[in-house]
């Protein structure tokens, strides 16, 4: 029972959160070095006939250009996909798989209630950029889905209803109030509905206090929803970022799509206003840099705040040195490591290496589609927490004695 006495009931899921997903960024980023590569598998199940001839073909490419040993262990990977099943793979829209072969071996295979793209790489260390991309797009938020007699409060984590709380309105059928006059009825009856609007705004309260979701969807008949809408303490109704229409003939799962589909248009927006912010700071001479070489700079040295990186970000390979682990997004002079003279220079993808180093430092990561201003800065920038000395003297042009 609830305080007023309403009925709640909870349901739990054992689904993939934004939490559990961290973590397995966390373990994939960490992962210790081997002579090894990782093959790195994002598979989208959501046609099987183009997911076989995607791994067919993609099988077939990338043995042309891979040692024997490599092939033997993007083998073993792909049929490990092949043989992929799942009790509920109708939820199930996408996986990533990473494997391992060698002294070192290592195996992680992910589900999600959402689709992936189709892309196989092999390389050093995991590729996770598609991890990081659908951590910032599909966040958690909750949906209040409201009747004039239940109420359920879904919490969204990656497109997925991980927790459910369900409420009812006390009986004010006929049989219970029969000895009631028809104003004496009306009366209590809008009391009992004015406290179960109360009771669902401090359910969500609660929820939303605890700092794990900030955002709010309402969904319902539209009556309930801006009756709901005009009740809500000015603190919640900053979390609120959109409205849906639904009927009580609605099932739960095109609820879900529906605000699911609302919350990444929100996003998206997010992303825009973020590139503007970038911008700005950079036009201003404010805390940001823009470009690749600036960003991995700032990267290193656990100055930024935030990393905005363009979705079809693309950049020739970039330098690693194994030795002093010094990296750079144009190869030195007869290939030797200018930090410490090395000469065993090993390739890497400069994007993965921005979004390593960036999840390393806990910095956030905001991934932007189809945006020329940030094109034009190089594909990749970042709001930072302070300035060096340096880059504060050049921005403001000060002449240093």
């Amino acid at each position: 029972m609830g305080n007023n006495g309403f009925v709640l009931f909870t349901f739990h899921f054992d689904n993939m959160d934004i939490k559990n997903l961290k973590q397995h960024i966390r373990t994939l980023i960490t992962l210790e070095k081997s002579n090894a590569p990782v093959i790195s598998c994002y598979i989208n199940l959501s046609d099987k006939a183009v997911v076989k001839q995607f791994l067919a073909n993609k099988g077939a490419e990338l043995h042309n250009a891979i040692s024997e040993q490599e092939r033997k262990d993007l083998d073993a990977a792909l049929k490990l996909i092949r043989s992929y099943d799942h009790p509920q793979t109708e939820r199930v829209k996408g996986i990533a798989l990473f494997y391992r072969g060698g002294t070192k071996p290592f195996f992680k295979l992910l589900q999600f209630n959402v689709p992936l793209p189709n892309q196989i790489s092999i390389g050093p260390a995991p590729y996770v950029y598609n991890l990081v991309e659908l951590k910032d797009v599909y966040y958690r938020f909750i949906v209040l889905i409201s009747t004039e007699e239940s109420a359920r409060i879904l919490e969204v984590n990656l497109g997925e209803v991980t927790k459910q709380v369900w409420m009812e309105r006390p009986d004010l059928s006929p049989r219970s109030v029969q000895k009631w006059s028809k104003m004496h009825y009306q009366h209590h009856r809008k009391e009992i509905q004015e406290k179960f609007v109360d009771e669902k705004i401090r359910v969500l309260d609660k929820l939303i206090s605890r700092g794990d979701y900030a955002y709010l969807i309402l969904a319902g008949e539209s009556h309930m929803t801006s009756y709901i809408k005009n009740k809500l303490p000015e603190h919640l109704k900053e979390k609120l970022i959109d409205i849906v229409s639904t009927s009580g003939r609605d099932e739960i799962s095109d609820i879900v799509a529906a605000t699911l589909s609302s919350f990444i248009q929100y996003e998206a927006q997010e992303s825009m206003n973020t590139t503007e912010l970038l911008i700005d700071e950079i036009k201003s001479n404010g805390m940001a840099v823009a470009g690749t070489a600036a960003s991995l700079e700032a990267l290193k040295t656990g100055q930024v705040d935030l990393l905005v990186l363009a979705k079809d970000y693309q950049i020739d390979p970039a330098w690693s040195c194994p030795e002093c682990h010094a990296t750079g997004d144009k190869w030195p002079h007869k290939n030797i490591c200018p930090v410490c003279g090395n000469n065993n220079l090993k390739e890497i993808d400069l994007m993965e290496e921005l979004v390593r180093i960036a999840e390393r430092h806990d910095c956030q990561i905001e991934t932007v589609a189809h945006n020329d201003a940030l094109k034009e800065l190089g594909g990749a920038g970042c709001l930072l927490r302070y300035l060096t000395q340096e880059q504060y003297e050049m921005n403001h042009f000060i002449d240093v004695p």
